[in-house]
């Protein structure tokens, strides 16, 4: 019941396959047809549904990649087990459902700053900018109040609202340079919105002080592994995770018996994630 175009591309990834077989498939890149020039990609679904890419890309297109990928790519710590495939290939679907939104570049100053004073400002890495580049920038950009609350807390609404809104995004990538989890080095402009006590059972809602980054990998995991996330606050107000050993793990590591385990110790003031 396929058309001839499709069997077609059937026959060219059945090729594809019995060349990887045989140890005789191409070099990367080489295609009689295309050359090294151009870049292409072939993308050939599957009757369950999957997809194989094949493809070359050139030396612009290549670093666009590395630039965009790369920090995505990192493994999300200690305990992110996946191969160098499998981490591209979340790195790619997190590009494509949009949640890379690194497409901007925010820095970060005081209001003396931007009227004459000498403090530097620094971008969402830390990165310092000093105090006249900064009112430089600001002359083109778009300036964006930021009200703190006691304890440097910022303040935004967010009730009833299931999703971050832009603004408590904005000052999220702020707070976090990097994944809330604790090693991870995922940069927090591609980290997810986290609800730090879960949206799902109604203890945490869509305001900024109950909010974090992390990435992709450590939000699913700490949804799925509830009890192996410790969450602590920092005087600061930003949360911290942390990732703990299995339920006996933990209980042998508190017995003091032998050295801590790769988790670290125990965190007696973490609150269990919900």
């Amino acid at each position: 019941g396929f058309s001839a175009a499709k069997v077609g591309v059937f026959g060219r990834r059945i090729c594809d396959v019995i060349a990887e077989r045989d140890g005789t498939e191409a070099a990367p890149g080489q295609d009689v047809k295309r050359g090294y020039a151009k870049s292409w990609i072939t993308s050939t679904g599957s009757l369950d549904g999957g997809r194989y890419i094949k493809g070359w890309l050139n030396a612009e297109d290549a670093a666009i990649w590395d630039g965009t990928l790369g920090p995505l790519v990192k493994p999300a710590g200690p305990d992110d087990h996946r191969d160098a495939g499998e981490r591209t290939a979340a790195a790619l679907s997190s590009v494509l459902s949009g949640g890379h939104k690194a497409t901007k570049v925010t820095v970060i100053c005081d209001l003396e700053t931007l009227t004459g004073g000498n403090a530097p400002a620094r971008l969402t890495d830390g990165t310092p900018i000093p105090a006249a580049q900064a009112r430089r920038i600001a002359l083109a950009a778009g300036v964006s109040p930021l009200l703190l609350g006691r304890g440097h807390t910022p303040l935004y609404l967010g009730y009833r609202e299931r999703f971050a809104s832009a603004a408590q995004r904005q000052v999220l990538e702020t707070q976090y340079p990097t994944c809330a989890v604790r090693e991870c080095e995922i940069p927090g402009t591609l980290c997810e919105v986290d609800h730090v006590n879960g949206w799902a059972l109604g203890n945490s809602p869509t305001d900024i002080d109950q909010l974090a980054l992390t990435c992709g990998w450590h939000n699913r995991f700490k949804h799925t592994s509830p009890n192996q996330i410790g969450i602590t606050k920092d005087p600061d107000g930003q949360y911290v995770y942390r990732l703990l050993p299995p339920p006996g793990a933990r209980s042998r590591t508190r017995t003091g018996s032998g050295p801590p385990g790769p988790f670290g110790p125990p965190d007696t003031t973490a609150n269990w994630a919900a």
